[in-house]
């Protein structure tokens, strides 16, 4: 199975703040989440501890767009979200 990262997701990802290597991690191991016109997602909360923007934020959000094209993963976009989040526990 072969990951592309569409330029259009490379372009996103960097405007918001996150990176290929992040990417890749989010699509190995973040949780589904809801996607909409048949796309997938997946995310993971990370530890953050810098500022944004000129305000400072202990953890960001990656949320990874993907579709599948036969094998392979498509990335098709990147979001970034700052804060803080409750990690919940899989008992």
């Amino acid at each position: 199975m072969n990951i592309i990262i569409i330029d259009h997701a490379i372009e996103r990802a960097i405007q918001r703040g996150t990176t290929r290597e992040e990417i890749l991690r989010v699509l190995q191991e973040g949780i589904e989440v809801q996607a909409k016109k048949g796309r997938k997602g997946k995310e993971i909360v990370f530890d953050y501890g810098k500022e944004w923007l000129g305000k400072y934020y202990p953890q960001k959000k990656v949320v990874v767009i993907y579709v599948m094209e036969n094998e392979d993963i498509v990335v098709i976009t990147a979001k970034v979200y700052y804060g803080k989040w409750e990690v919940k526990s899989e008992d």
